[in-house]
C-alpha cells in the first residue's frame, strides 16, 4: 500500500534559514544580481514550491493512489472469480442486459450451425484458382454448345418451312383441301 504523507511544514524562502544567506551580506552589485536572480527564481517557481500547492498536489496523488488501489483490489477479486471454475453454475446478469445476452446467444447458435460451411468455404479459397479456370472453361463450351443450338434451331426452322411446302404441294396434288390441314385434327 502506497502512502504519502504531507506533514508541510515549509519556510518561505525569504526568511533567513542559513546564516550565509545572500540577503544578510552587504551590498555588492554581484550580490544584488543574485538576489534579483532568486527573487526571479522564487516568483517563477511560486506555483511549484509553495506550500499550498505542494499539499494540493500531495492531496490529488493520495486520491490517485486510493484508486489506484481500489483498482488492484477489483483486478484480484475478478482474477480469483475468473480463476474458479464456472461450471455448473448460472451466470448473475444485470436485468437490463438480459435482452442483449438473449440475442447474444441466438446468434451464437445460428453462428455455431453455420461454423462448418464458413470452415470449408475458408478450406476452399486455396482451390479457388483451379476452379476459376474450370469455370472459364465450363463457360467457353457452354458458349459453343449455345452457338449450336442456335444453328440447330435455325436448321429445325428451314426444316418445317420445306415441310410445309412439301405438305401444301401434297395436299394441292391429291386435291385436300388447305382447310382441314389448319384445323386441329390435323396438325402435328
Amino acid at each position: 500500500m502506497l502512502s504519502c504523507k504531507c506533514s508541510l511544514s515549509f519556510t518561505h524562502t525569504l526568511s533567513p534559514i542559513l546564516p550565509f544567506s545572500p540577503f544578510l551580506l552587504p551590498p555588492h552589485p554581484k550580490r544584488k544580481k543574485l538576489k534579483t536572480e532568486i527573487l526571479q527564481l522564487e516568483k517563477e517557481t511560486a506555483d511549484i514550491a509553495h506550500p499550498f500547492y505542494l499539499g494540493k498536489k500531495c492531496e490529488i496523488l493520495q486520491d490517485m493512489n486510493r484508486h489506484l488501489e481500489a483498482i488492484l483490489k477489483e483486478k484480484r477479486a475478478l482474477r480469483k472469480r475468473l480463476i474458479k471454475p464456472r461450471c455448473q453454475e448460472s451466470l448473475p446478469i444485470e436485468a437490463t442486459f438480459h435482452k442483449y445476452v438473449v440475442e447474444l446467444l441466438t446468434e451464437a447458435v445460428t453462428f455455431i450451425e453455420k461454423l462448418e460451411s464458413h470452415l470449408q468455404a475458408v478450406r476452399s479459397i486455396p482451390q479457388i484458382p483451379n476452379i476459376m479456370k474450370n469455370m472459364d472453361t465450363a463457360l467457353t463450351k457452354t458458349e459453343v454448345l449455345v452457338m449450336e443450338l442456335e444453328e440447330l434451331a435455325e436448321q429445325i426452322l428451314k426444316w418445317r418451312e420445306q415441310q410445309k411446302v412439301y405438305s401444301d404441294s401434297i395436299c394441292i396434288y391429291y386435291g385436300y383441301d388447305v382447310v382441314l390441314w389448319e384445323s386441329k385434327e390435323w396438325t402435328w
